[in-house]
C-alpha cells in the first residue's frame, strides 16, 4: 500500500513540475477561461487526459513486451533519471527570474476547450520527449504492481494538470491574479528541487538491474 502511495505522490509532484511550466495547454485554457470561465479547465484537462491514456496503453500493449524485458527498463529508467536531472536543474536555474504571464488574447478562435486541449498537446513536442523517457521510465516502474500502480500512476499525473489549469482558470475567469510571481518562483524552485532528487531514483532503478542487484 505505501508503495501504491509514493507512485500516486510522485506522479502529482513530477506532474506539476511539467505542467507549471507554460506551454500550449496552458494558453489554450487561458484563451478558453477568458470567454467560457471556469469550465475551460475540466474540459481541457479532459482533452489532454484523452492523449495521456492512450499513450500509457500504448506503452502497456503495444511496448508492453518490450517494457517487460529488463535491459529495456533499466535503459528507460536511467534515460528517464536524466532527462528528470535536466528539467530538475533547469527549473531550478530559471527560477530566478520566473514570471506567470495571466494576460491571454481573447480574440483567438472559438471552439471547445477539450479539443483545443488535445490539439495544444499534440503540438508540444515536449510531449513526446517526455512520454519518451520519464513516462515510459514510470510505466515500466507501476506496471509491477499491476493495474493499481498503473491506474495510481495516471491519476495522480493527470491531477497535476487538473489542479494546475484550475488555477489558471479561477484567476482569469475572477479577474485577480491569485498567484504573485514570487510564489510562482518559489514553487518552480521547489519543484525543481524535487525533480533533481527523485531522478536519483530512476537512475538507480535502472543501474540495480544492470548491476543485477
Amino acid at each position: 500500500m505505501l508503495e501504491l502511495m509514493l507512485i500516486f505522490s510522485t506522479a502529482l509532484l513530477v506532474g506539476l513540475s511539467g505542467a507549471l511550466m507554460p506551454g500550449p495547454l496552458t494558453a489554450v485554457t487561458a484563451e478558453h477561461a477568458l470567454r467560457r470561465g471556469y469550465v475551460a479547465a475540466p474540459l481541457a484537462t479532459l482533452g489532454h487526459a484523452f492523449l495521456e491514456a492512450g499513450m500509457v496503453l500504448l506503452l502497456l500493449v503495444g511496448l508492453g513486451e518490450y517494457l517487460a524485458r529488463s535491459q529495456v527498463t533499466a535503459v528507460i529508467g536511467v534515460a528517464g533519471g536524466l532527462v528528470l536531472a535536466w528539467m530538475g536543474g533547469g527549473m531550478m536555474k530559471s527560477a530566478a527570474g520566473a514570471a506567470l504571464s495571466l494576460h491571454a488574447s481573447s480574440n483567438g478562435k472559438a471552439g471547445s476547450p477539450f479539443w483545443s486541449g488535445l490539439m495544444a498537446t499534440l503540438s508540444n513536442p515536449y510531449w513526446f520527449l517526455w512520454w519518451a523517457t520519464v513516462g515510459a521510465g514510470y510505466v515500466a516502474l507501476s506496471r509491477s504492481h499491476g493495474l493499481p500502480g498503473v491506474f495510481l500512476f495516471f491519476s495522480g499525473h493527470i491531477l497535476a494538470d487538473f489542479i494546475w489549469l484550475s488555477v489558471i482558470a479561477a484567476a482569469l475567469a475572477s479577474g485577480k491574479k491569485l498567484l504573485t510571481d514570487r510564489i510562482y518562483r518559489w514553487i518552480v524552485f521547489g519543484l525543481g528541487l524535487f525533480l533533481c532528487a527523485f531522478s536519483l531514483y530512476f537512475i538507480w532503478s535502472g543501474l540495480k538491474i544492470f548491476l543485477g542487484r
